[in-house]
């Protein structure tokens, strides 16, 4: 506001002196591990959850027990959306429900890659 004498607002950044003289701020990489955790663990779990639940349904949307451990290991948010939209078939819409499920399979593998330049010695892993 014009003509008050109240301080400006500034953004502080809290760091520790990290080894090698780098400094790191708390709390950032700490809220990227457990949206990555969540991210990875959260469709698994999903999937598993419904599996001790409700079974047979699992059971009338895979032929086989091996195209279910597949999606489970490998596309876990396809398989979970397959699992939730199977009883009355893919039609139409349930494209796009598919496709969103892929898109973030996709972005959970990828995502990751494209980060690793920021976080320290990043580039030296394989």
């Amino acid at each position: 506001m014009a003509g008050c004498d109240e301080p400006e607002l500034k953004w502080i950044s809290v760091t520790n002196e990290a080894p090698g003289g780098r400094q790191q701020t708390k709390g950032r990489h700490t809220m990227c591990c457990v949206f990555t955790t969540l991210l990875l663990a959260g469709p698994r779990l999903g999937i598993l959850v419904w599996w001790l639940f409700n079974p047979i349904y699992i059971g009338k949307a895979f032929d086989s027990w091996f195209w279910a451990l597949l999606g489970w290991i490998f596309l876990p948010w396809t398989t979970l959306m397959y699992i939730a939209i199977y009883p009355g078939g893919i039609y139409g819409f349930d494209w796009l429900w598919m496709g969103l499920a892929v898109f973030a399979d996709m972005a959970s593998y990828f995502g990751g890659y494209r980060e690793r330049a920021r976080v320290p010695y990043g580039d030296q892993i394989p």
